[in-house]
């Protein structure tokens, strides 16, 4: 069986992943695809997705994404919450956008090698990440 680098490896190559442009390997371990990294993995995969509304208030939203993929059909979701997960005046797209990462990384695989989107968590993100990766860095000094 393959470890979750050879998967990994094998997918970038796949699906045209350019290590700089769309992806990053997280100071704690984990590999964050960006943003376009997960759209250029939709495009070639030819995943189709849509979406329904399960929550939607002006604090919170829940968003139900259903993928197929051949002969694979996934359903998953996205939340946001501007208490706690999500600052951004924009709940709904970010809700949104972690249930297509979602659905698209689980149908091609990435999820099962690792793989994670920069949505799920805040923390997750490439600045966030570079910072804490300092601040950890300089405390060791």
């Amino acid at each position: 069986m393959a470890t979750n680098s050879e998967q990994l490896n094998k997918l970038y190559k796949e699906y045209n992943l350019d290590r700089d442009k769309d992806f990053f390997s997280h100071s704690q371990g984990w590999t964050i695809i960006k943003r376009n990294g997960i759209d250029k993995v939709q495009a070639k995969a030819k995943i189709k997705i849509t979406y329904d509304v399960i929550h939607l208030d002006d604090k919170f939203a829940v968003i139900k994404a259903s993928g197929q993929y051949g002969d694979a059909y996934i359903e998953t979701f996205g939340e946001a919450d501007r208490r706690s997960n999500c600052k951004n005046a924009y709940h709904v797209a970010m809700a949104e956008k972690r249930a297509m990462g979602r659905v698209v990384l689980k149908l091609a695989g990435f999820y099962e090698a690792g793989a994670y989107t920069e949505d799920e968590a805040p923390e997750f993100s490439k600045d966030v990440s570079d910072a804490l990766a300092e601040k950890l860095y300089n405390k060791r000094k």
